[in-house]
């Protein structure tokens, strides 16, 4: 346990940014695993739709700090080979 005041403080801080970034990172995750799902299935319409709502959930992680902007290029490039295979 911290004994100073401003260690206390960090401690709590850093719990709220801990459940913050979970949140963000899981919801990115979901929203992948959906398109990839959708995918498999074969089923065009839902995989576009994921693929619009994956880009935007990961663009947003990205202005809020919570993903690096490289690893959200390479995720978005990988979803759009997925759905380049699905479409040849």
């Amino acid at each position: 346990m911290p004994n100073k005041k401003s260690a206390k403080k960090r401690v709590i801080t850093s719990e709220r940014n801990r459940l913050y970034n979970k949140y963000w990172t899981s919801r990115c995750k979901t929203a992948v695993k959906n398109l990839l799902a959708a995918v498999e299935a074969g089923d065009k319409d839902e995989a576009v739709k994921s693929f619009n709502v994956a880009q935007s959930v990961i663009d947003k992680a990205v202005v809020k700090g919570v993903m690096h902007r490289n690893t959200a290029a390479r995720r978005k490039e990988l979803m759009s080979r997925r759905m380049k295979t699905m479409t040849a």
